[in-house]
């Protein structure tokens, strides 16, 4: 799939992190003055779940931890807040889970979206907190692990399809924002802070360290193609905004906010990512940390700023708003019939 720039997206790539491891739209109709949509359904249709190529047992682990989130969940009505806040309550919690990476890598040759929830690293952490605040607006309960999955496979594979193909999950968070953004799902609010600066960068994380990847490993035919997609990562425009100037653009930040750590290395653009969540008013950094002295876990850290002044490798963040995704035609219909 050849990727067009859009005007302004600003993006963050996350392939080898060092502290992680890491369809055609439609025309809703508006003419049925009875049926109230929100605006996050009118975006791209949402893709019907992929089917399942490895065992259950193989990609999704952790269902107690699962179905106790969807009981508090349920007992706190969650589903009637705002996705940032949904979003924060999953992250809050899943603190304290142990950080483990290279969770997505099960199997030599079959991909397939993956759920963990007995170990998260900074990229499935954030991924899991949003896939499942979006879960609990997608659809009524009762909720299963193969709901969660496909909240995955909508958010971490290109067109919010797995093929089954290594190359159709997204490797670099750039491209998760941009297609994202691309089909109505998120919004890249970086340009638009003040402050905002172009960032340039020779995209190779995959394949220079393709060794580390299992699938790569076992299938070096992909190389060529997975240099292909990275040439077209490097061209898109990628805007951040320096740690200097994080502080000013704090109270702009909102609960459930992607929040990509940029790096100052030349072949990537990211070194790390997690959810702003507002407490005192401040932006906090919740993520899931390799740091032995912070418990190699999933926490609520220092607000961001903070954060980013702890360590010179920081250069500052990406930010992406995450929305609901659009309601099912079942939904739509059961609307209509209100």
């Amino acid at each position: 799939m050849r990727l067009q720039a859009p005007t302004f997206f600003a993006i963050a790539a996350i392939g080898a992190l060092p502290g992680c491891a890491g369809s055609p739209g439609f025309k809703m109709a508006t003419s049925t003055a009875s049926i109230t949509v929100p605006t996050s359904a009118m975006g791209h249709a949402v893709s019907a779940p992929s089917p399942l190529r490895l065992p259950m047992t193989t990609v999704f682990k952790g269902q107690s931890r699962f179905d106790s989130l969807v009981a508090k969940a349920e007992k706190e009505n969650w589903r009637s807040l705002p996705l940032g806040e949904r979003t924060v309550r999953a992250a809050r919690a899943m603190t304290g889970i142990p950080y483990k990476n290279y969770t997505l890598e099960v199997d030599n040759h079959i991909e397939s979206p993956v759920v963990d929830f007995t170990g998260l690293d900074c990229w499935t952490y954030y991924e899991n907190a949003v896939a499942f605040a979006r879960m609990l607006q997608y659809k009524p309960a009762p909720y299963h692990p193969e709901d969660m999955l496909h909240m995955i496979e909508i958010e971490r594979y290109r067109g919010g399809r797995c093929t089954g193909n290594y190359l159709s999950r997204m490797h670099h968070l750039e491209e998760v924002f941009y297609d994202n953004q691309r089909r109505g799902y998120a919004t890249n609010i970086t340009p638009s802070l003040p402050g905002a600066v172009r960032l340039r960068r020779e995209i190779r994380e995959m394949t220079a360290g393709w060794k580390s990847y299992r699938y790569l490993r076992n299938n070096p035919a992909l190389l060529p193609e997975m240099g292909r997609i990275e040439a077209r990562v490097s061209k898109l425009p990628v805007y951040h905004i320096p740690k200097a100037k994080v502080r000013a653009i704090e109270d702009k930040l909102r609960d459930g906010d992607i929040c990509a750590i940029t790096t100052n290395w030349k072949f990537g653009y990211t070194s790390h990512v997690g959810l702003i969540v507002k407490m005192k008013g401040r932006a906090y950094f919740t993520h899931a940390t390799s740091d032995r002295s912070k418990g190699r876990r999933t926490i609520i850290d220092r607000p961001i700023t903070d954060y980013l002044d702890g360590s010179s490798k920081h250069a500052g963040i990406v930010v992406c708003r995450p929305k609901d995704l659009p309601a099912p035609p079942t939904a739509l219909r059961q609307i209509a019939k209100s």
